[in-house]
């Protein structure tokens, strides 16, 4: 049984999105992503924190899995990041996703 520590350090754990973030597997990481959502938000009503610290491919599907969240009426944040995940965000106007407040690391 986990203690109440151990169930806040696990509430805590970002999701952490694939590194392949492409129409390839979209319908996997959707699924993954909305069964993580019901999880976390039946057990706590903190932001979700969402890791894409190992996306190293990611096209306009795989965003517009994060831009459907959005619109889920959740708090979520992105809390790192890879590059080329930076890029693509920046290059499609998503630039608010990239918060240094609360990126753990900045390149």
């Amino acid at each position: 049984m986990l203690t109440t520590r151990e169930l806040e350090i696990d509430m805590n754990e970002p999701f952490a999105l694939p590194a392949e973030l492409t129409i390839y597997s979209a319908l996997e990481t959707r699924d993954a992503l909305l069964a993580w959502v019901t999880e976390r938000t039946a057990k706590s009503e903190q932001p979700l924190l969402v890791s894409a610290q190992r996306v190293s491919e990611v096209d306009g599907s795989g965003l517009q899995l994060l831009a459907a969240m959005s619109s889920m009426d959740l708090t979520w944040r992105l809390v790192d990041a890879s590059q080329v995940f930076k890029d693509a965000c920046l290059t499609l106007g998503l630039s608010h996703w990239i918060d240094p407040r609360y990126l753990k690391s900045e390149a």
